[in-house]
């Protein structure tokens, strides 16, 4: 008898664009809303990237960018050679360092925090470190006006502990701007930058802390050698965001608190910019300042990444 016949066998292999497109339907609605996410990056922050060459052209608003005849490295050599270039370095990278050094502030505000086990009073302690964040620094910079002017609530309280003898108008003495914008970027954001260290700390298993009592570790012991560990590549994740940014200044806040009296302290990259380009009608001297910030940035970004890759297997690529 002759064996039955064996019916041919059919490649059951999808091809990775089909498999692709069957991933996209079974999540159309989330994969819609990220495509949205998408264009809107493509259109205002990759198209609008085309107008960087005007840092290597002579451009002014009377031609197009295409018609502005080409500078080449010009502009960057004027700013490097420029006046003003010592001291709008030094401000800027004194301000930004000072903020980078605030960097574990959240980390320590978020491990205490945790440990709080009365539920509305951390609710209330959430509440009132968040607020400032959702405040503009147009009405933050008002109130430190007020407080900080020579009749403000600074000065009253000083006087009153007889720490100073008369009134000082701290907005109108360059040494104390630097103070005045760290600590002020502090009580507006250290509620707000706690949040994602208070949510890495959520999905830490109860287990370990468990563990951690069963071994007789206290309280600043779990801290150390079960929280911290444990959110240790958010921490990563985040310092090298915060070291590739070390060049931007917050322009708003600058813009807010500065004024001529303190321009020897409050004059950083930012603000350097926005006066050449927009006040003195220079834009291929402001955009090559704005792209020479930008390369530092990347290169800042670049080592970040690698030292902490080396250091804790963690990296943004």
């Amino acid at each position: 008898m002759a064996p039955a016949a064996v019916p041919p066998v059919y490649s059951q292999e999808i091809s990775p664009g089909r498999r692709l497109w069957r991933k996209f339907l079974t999540q159309k609605h989330l994969q819609t809303m990220a495509l949205l996410g998408v264009v809107w990056m493509i259109i205002f922050n990759y198209i609008p990237m085309y107008g960087v060459i005007i840092a290597f052209k002579d451009y002014d608003i009377i031609r197009s960018i295409g018609e502005a005849p080409w500078a080449g490295l010009e502009h960057f050599r004027e700013f490097l050679a420029d006046d003003n270039f010592g001291y709008v370095m030094k401000n800027t990278l004194g301000i930004s360092l000072l903020k980078l050094l605030t960097f574990p502030l959240p980390i320590v505000f978020a491990l205490f925090l945790n440990e709080v086990r009365s539920l509305r009073f951390k609710k209330a302690i959430q509440t009132i470190s968040y607020l400032p964040h959702f405040l503009s620094w147009v009405v933050l910079g008002g109130i430190l006006a007020t407080w900080l002017a020579d009749v403000g609530i600074i000065n009253h309280i000083l006087m009153a502990l007889h720490l100073i003898d008369q009134p000082i108008t701290y907005l109108a003495e360059p040494k104390y701007f630097w103070t005045i914008i760290i600590s002020s970027d502090v009580w507006k954001e250290l509620g707000w930058s706690a949040i994602i260290y208070l949510a890495a700390i959520t999905s830490i298993s109860p287990e370990m802390y468990e563990a951690a009592t069963i071994d007789g570790a206290g309280r600043f012991q779990k801290m150390w050698y079960v929280t911290l560990p444990a959110i240790k590549s958010t921490i990563s994740i985040l310092f090298i965001l915060a070291v590739s940014g070390v060049l931007n200044s917050n322009f708003d806040q600058i813009m807010v608190l500065r004024n001529s009296l303190n321009d020897s302290a409050s004059n950083v990259i930012d603000y350097y910019v926005y006066y050449t380009g927009i006040s003195a009608g220079r834009y291929s001297y402001s955009a090559a300042i704005g792209l020479f910030k930008s390369i530092i940035a990347l290169i800042l970004l670049l080592i970040a990444n690698q030292v902490s890759k080396k250091l804790n297997d963690t990296s943004l690529f």
